[in-house]
């Protein structure tokens, strides 16, 4: 397996994981029929990149195991979430794509609520897309002001040729440094 296919698996793990554990942390106000998922600002890292989806939809998984609303939950937000990156990721604008992820949240989300807990649809999928929309509406401004905040940063960490660690470069002089490494061998 190559170094960069490496990357993408690691890159989507560490999405999922975030995802999974952020959501758990903030399960009070992440489950149930009015909701705000703060962990879906996440979810449009799909406007940037198609290959980030899997993350974000195992991610997504992954917390519904922990939802109240048990295999409902599982099956139908997991699509959901599922459905929502992949228009995300097909209209590339974030602020389409946090009314994408809104629409279809609410409506899967809401057939979710009445199909499990007899709710009413319209008023239901009304609420999921409000809280939905407003996370994600945040996401998208925060995006926009500062377009690299939601985009992952591009790390190509190689060691040096004398297998020691990487030093980070510093600026000045400190009374800390170690003496520099000699670069041949003494005779």
């Amino acid at each position: 397996m190559n170094n960069k296919k490496v990357q993408l698996i690691v890159m989507n793990a560490m999405i999922g994981a975030a995802y999974a554990v952020l959501t758990i942390l903030i399960s009070p106000i992440a489950y149930g029929a009015v909701q705000m998922r703060l962990t879906e600002i996440i979810v449009l890292l799909a406007c940037y990149n198609k290959k980030f989806i899997p993350g974000l939809t195992i991610g997504c998984l992954l917390a519904n195991l922990a939802s109240p609303m048990g295999l409902y939950d599982i099956c139908f937000g997991t699509t959901a979430t599922l459905i929502a990156c992949l228009g995300m990721y097909y209209v590339k604008n974030v602020f389409a794509g946090a009314l994408i992820g809104g629409v279809v949240n609410g409506l899967i989300v809401g057939l979710e609520l009445y199909l499990a807990l007899e709710l009413p649809f319209m008023i239901n999928a009304f609420y999921v897309f409000i809280g939905e929309f407003i996370v994600l509406i945040i996401g998208a401004s925060v995006s926009h002001e500062n377009p690299n905040a939601l985009k992952p940063v591009k790390t190509n960490v190689t060691a040096p040729a004398n297998n020691l660690p990487a030093q980070p470069a510093q600026s000045g002089a400190s009374q800390n440094q170690l003496p520099a490494q000699p670069t041949q061998p003494a005779k």
